[in-house]
């Protein structure tokens, strides 16, 4: 999925772990004790700041088609878009894929009331760990409680993985994570992960 894209100008444009898409792929373990690690390049992110009680809320819920979730780790989902929680009147919307006209539409929403709406697409990647050893994968370096008596499919939260602050959604009961760290950080993740994972892919020792 890192492809480059070659359409206009943007085909020079590589995500931040182009370079290592091939290794990412290489390092797939299938099996009982499969995980498997690969970039979501583009996603469209927006930073939401506005009060919850507001009209301004309101209205941007409705633009959503979604309400804003209210608790720490929760998400709320509509159609491409996920919005997840990261403070009391702070989130960061989501898109399945590229969605250049959300920015506009959640500013337009917005209406000149007090908040923010700030595309930070550039500044972070996606990565997915799926498989049957991601959870396992993640503990090697997550302090955050990951079992499922306490972190569920549909929750995120602000965590840091290895040595790096990344947004932690668990999207389903595969398990499958998705990761969201600041672009300059992506490559020291995606090393640190691709080094947790080569243990499943050597035989088990028992």
């Amino acid at each position: 999925m890192a492809e480059q894209i070659t359409a206009g100008p943007a085909r020079l444009r590589r995500s931040p772990l182009a370079h290592l898409e091939e290794r990412m792929r290489a390092a797939t373990v299938t099996g009982p004790r499969g995980v498997s690690l690969s970039e979501w390049p583009y996603i469209t992110m927006v930073s939401l700041r506005v009060d919850p009680e507001s009209e301004a809320a309101a209205r941007i819920e409705k633009t959503l088609g979604a309400p804003l979730p209210r608790r720490c780790g929760d998400t709320t989902s509509a159609g491409p878009h996920t919005v997840l929680w990261l403070g009391p009147d702070e989130w960061m919307v989501v898109s399945q894929a590229e969605h250049p006209a959300l920015t506009a539409e959640l500013t337009e929403a917005l209406d000149g009331d007090p908040g923010s709406v700030v595309d930070v697409s550039a500044n972070r990647t996606t990565l997915e760990l799926s498989g049957p050893m991601a959870r396992e994968v993640l503990e090697k370096g997550c302090a955050l409680d990951l079992h499922p008596r306490a972190f569920e499919p549909g929750q995120a939260v602000s965590t840091q993985v290895g040595p790096v602050p990344v947004i932690l959604w668990q999207t389903d009961e595969a398990p499958s994570y998705r990761l969201f760290p600041r672009a300059s950080f992506a490559d020291y993740l995606a090393r640190w992960l691709l080094d947790a994972i080569d243990e499943y892919a050597r035989p088990e020792v028992t």
